[in-house]
């Protein structure tokens, strides 16, 4: 496989390149990260604890601060400062660190992620924006009817 292989992919038989990705100091992203064949990636509450976890190790490391976040089933989602120029580097260890985490726990192997994450830049100024982003993610599991309104307050 050539160099040239992992920054393209294949589209109606035409190579065509990956979509660039942006980071730097102070951005604000709305990050989602998909289960591989859309399974779960998680198991139980212990899972979503340790998920938890992981994710505060990935901000201590790397700084960033997580405003928004929500672990739902098959994906999840984060809206999150990134005071460093580190998205990249951050959510490789995180998807890395959590994929070798559930495969251990439950004796598996290979991809637990559907690829790369997807990440929007949500400019702060737009202080609507933010806002808006926010509550969607705060209510995607009612909006899933995963849970109550009542029940996302606890």
């Amino acid at each position: 496989m050539s160099l040239l292989a992992g920054a393209v992919r294949l589209w109606e038989g035409r190579w065509v390149a990956r979509k660039a990705r942006v980071e730097y100091a102070g951005a604000v992203d709305h990050v989602l990260d998909r289960g591989d064949r859309r399974e779960p990636i998680f198991q139980d509450a212990a899972d979503r604890r340790r998920f938890l976890e992981t994710l505060g190790e990935v901000c201590q490391r790397t700084g960033w601060r997580v405003h928004a976040e929500v672990p739902m089933t098959n994906h999840c989602h984060f809206l999150m400062e990134t005071p460093e120029a580190n998205l990249i580097a951050g959510m490789r260890w995180f998807q890395t660190t959590w994929t070798m985490r559930f495969n251990a726990r439950h004796h598996l192997s290979g991809h637990l992620f559907q690829g790369r994450y997807q990440s929007v830049v949500a400019d702060a100024r737009e202080g609507r924006y933010f806002a808006v982003l926010s509550d969607y993610i705060h209510l995607k599991p009612v909006r899933a009817r995963i849970v109550t309104p009542e029940q996302r307050l606890l």
